[in-house]
């Protein structure tokens, strides 16, 4: 599947704006607003990514500011929330350690991550823990842009082509808006289920329709072919 995203390093933002742990609090909001992010990663000063800082860490300055919230302060979860309101650098407003994750790392796994860590972005690291770029909810997403003839390219020739062999063109393959369907006969049934599996793996589809079936079956010449009626559903 050559050029089709496949791993982080695929759809990730290279070029990529971060902190130093000694950051000022107004050079930070600063920096989110000129560079439209809602999160910055924080580095050391080999370049290692320590931390996040996000507008969730930022708010508490704001939300502990006015009298009516001093009675709260003093409530045990709401401990870390106040020290936060007192931080004045990156390296103390942080999210530490960071939630990463790696160039090679596929885009399931990346999402995955992204779902049980309920962040939005997550720094990209690579052997050494510096900073490599960014990938975001919406870079995930980038793979399901691809033309439906790319898709049906790959499916062609890295699934079917692969499973069936001399015997590939027997299966029709169209894809509308990154929904496959597979529609003809193969000899090898028990193969059906997995061709679907795999299908579904290919970049940017967004669903599978199987509609394969076995052989016309002649109960006096092959009497060990399936019923033409079977068939699976993907």
């Amino acid at each position: 599947m050559n050029g089709t995203p496949t791993v982080v390093n695929d759809v990730m933002t290279h070029r990529v704006v971060a902190l130093r742990t000694g950051a000022a609090f107004k050079d930070i909001v600063r920096t989110m607003q000129e560079w439209r992010v809602s999160a910055l990663p924080v580095l050391d000063d080999g370049g290692r990514v320590v931390g996040v800082v996000s507008e969730a860490d930022l708010l508490p300055k704001e939300e502990y500011s006015g009298e009516g919230d001093v009675s709260r302060c003093g409530q045990v979860q709401h401990l870390a929330e106040v020290r936060k309101a007192d931080a004045v650098t990156a390296g103390e407003l942080m999210s530490a350690p960071a939630v990463t994750v790696t160039p090679d790392a596929t885009l399931a796994r990346a999402a995955r991550v992204m779902a049980r860590r309920r962040v939005k972005r997550l720094p990209v690291v690579g052997p050494d823990g510096t900073l490599q770029g960014i990938v975001s909810r919406f870079d995930l997403l980038k793979v399901f842009l691809r033309d439906d003839s790319d898709i049906a390219e790959d499916v062609r020739c890295e699934v079917v082509a692969r499973l069936f062999g001399a015997h590939a063109e027997a299966i029709r393959i169209e894809v509308r808006d990154g929904v496959v369907t597979l529609v003809g006969r193969v000899r090898e049934t028990a193969l059906i289920p997995l061709l679907a599996r795999l299908v579904r793996g290919v970049a940017g589809v967004v669903d599978v329709q199987c509609a394969l079936s076995g052989p016309p079956r002649y109960p006096d010449l092959d009497p060990d072919l399936p019923d033409p009626q079977w068939s699976a559903r993907g």
